[in-house]
C-alpha cells in the first residue's frame, strides 16, 4: 500500500492556517510576531528585548502568548486580536494550484486555527479561496484554549461531529499534531524549505520531528494534496 492509499477512509480535512496555508517565506507572521512584541512591551513596560523573550516563553508554556498575557495579565484577548492582526496581506499572493487541490478532496473541509477568523478570511481572500471550508474554527471558538491543549480540539469535534479516526491534521508546529495523533487522525506537518531561515523565529519554533505524532512532512502542501488524487 502507498503512503497515499492509506488516507483513503479520510472524510474530514483539517488544516492549520499560518504558516500552512501560505507558505512561511512570505514572512505575514513576523509581521504578527513584531506586533505581539509591543503589545506585550505596552502591558509588561519591559523593553524590547525583555518583551521578546517573555513573549516567547509565553508562546512555548501557554500555547500562545495571548493565553499566556490573558492567564498572567488578565488582558482582553479581543483587543489584543484586534491589534496584531492589523497587518499588511499583500505578502499573500494567490494559490490556484493550492486552491484547486483543497477543492478536490472528497469530504469537508476546516480550518482549525490559534488566530481568529478575520484574519484567517483575509489570508482565504489573497489566496483565492473564500469559499473552500465548512468553517473556520478559531481562538474565539475554542473559548481562548489553544492548540496545542486537548481542549481546543475536543471542542472542535465536538462541535462539528468528526470522527477523529477519519480526519486528517495538517499542521506546522509539530507539538500541535501531538493530541491529533493520540486521538487517531493522520498526521502531515508543513514545514519551510531547508534554506529558510529568519531573524525572527527561534530554532526551536521550526522544529522537525520523527516521532510518532508526526506521520508525513511536506515542504509542498499543493503538491502533497495533489499526489493524493
Amino acid at each position: 500500500m502507498s503512503m497515499f492509499s492509506s488516507f483513503s477512509h479520510v472524510t474530514e480535512w483539517v488544516f492549520d492556517l499560518d504558516n500552512t496555508l501560505y507558505p512561511r517565506q512570505c514572512n505575514l507572521f513576523a509581521q504578527i510576531d513584531i506586533r505581539i512584541t509591543h503589545y506585550v512591551m505596552d502591558i509588561t513596560r519591559l523593553d524590547f528585548a525583555a518583551a521578546r523573550i517573555l513573549q516567547k516563553n509565553y508562546y512555548r508554556d501557554f500555547g500562545t502568548t495571548l493565553n499566556g498575557l490573558m492567564q498572567q495579565h488578565s488582558i482582553d484577548p479581543n483587543h489584543f486580536l484586534n491589534n496584531v492582526h492589523a497587518i499588511d496581506y499583500s505578502p499573500v499572493d494567490p494559490h490556484p494550484e493550492l486552491v484547486d487541490a483543497i477543492r478536490a478532496l472528497p469530504g469537508r473541509k476546516f480550518i482549525l486555527t490559534n488566530g481568529d477568523t478575520g484574519h484567517a478570511r483575509s489570508v482565504l481572500s489573497r489566496l483565492g479561496g473564500t469559499d473552500l471550508f465548512e468553517d473556520v474554527h478559531d481562538i474565539r471558538a475554542m473559548t481562548f484554549v489553544p492548540k496545542p491543549h486537548r481542549a481546543a480540539y475536543d471542542g472542535f469535534f465536538a462541535r462539528h461531529g468528526i470522527d477523529p479516526t477519519r480526519a486528517i491534521m495538517f499542521d506546522d508546529l509539530e507539538k500541535n499534531l501531538v493530541v491529533p495523533h493520540e486521538m487517531g487522525m493522520a498526521t502531515v506537518q508543513v514545514v519551510a524549505g531547508d534554506d529558510f531561515v529568519h531573524e525572527q523565529i527561534d530554532a526551536w519554533e521550526m522544529d522537525r520531528a520523527d516521532g510518532p505524532h508526526v506521520h508525513h512532512v511536506t515542504a509542498d502542501l499543493a503538491g502533497f494534496l495533489r499526489n493524493l488524487r
